[in-house]
């Protein structure tokens, strides 16, 4: 590999090998990796979903709302467990929603003691835009892959999650 094709995890890998040889450092190549492309494609989703006033978190509950289909109602318990939330985390979520016009939360009609939490008409639309905003986003990002590429890398990762 030459100079000019090394990245920071390279650097950090090189660094590692001057004070400690003894060290396989595979591993800190693919995890320091993935860590760095996960943190900035955060990052870079947060500022697309920005755009139409939700944070990635209020991104992730509009959106599970969205994908369960019509008539895009959840328990809050139900989307605390698909998010792996607390209850206590996705009251406030859904408290800035409601707010924010994006969902409604009524008692459920089958069970006295619980609610149910629908996506409003401005929340499919604000969605609908947003999930393709960061699609675009994300297709950008893999721009220098081409299709075999990026479905081996598919694989590797779904693989690589597996075991995770």
């Amino acid at each position: 590999m030459t100079e000019a094709n090394k990245d920071a995890v390279d650097a950090i890998i090189d660094q590692w090998h001057a004070v400690r040889p003894d060290l396989e450092t595979a591993p800190m190549a693919v995890f320091g990796r993935i860590y760095r492309i996960s943190r900035s494609m955060g990052d870079a989703m947060e500022r697309a979903y920005a755009r139409y006033g939700i944070s990635r978190g209020e991104f992730d509950v509009v959106a599970t709302l969205r994908r369960s289909g019509a008539p895009y109602t959840l328990s809050p318990r139900q989307l605390s467990a698909t998010l792996m939330l607390t209850t206590g985390g996705m009251t406030g979520r859904l408290d800035k929603l409601e707010k924010a016009g994006l969902l409604s939360r009524k008692p459920d009609p089958h069970d006295r003691r619980g609610l149910q939490v629908t996506i409003t008409d401005r929340g499919l639309s604000v969605i609908d835009e947003a999930v393709a905003a960061g699609l675009e986003v994300q297709r950008a990002a893999l721009t220098g892959l081409d299709d075999q590429e990026v479905a081996a890398l598919t694989g590797l990762l779904r693989k690589l999650m597996a075991g995770v």
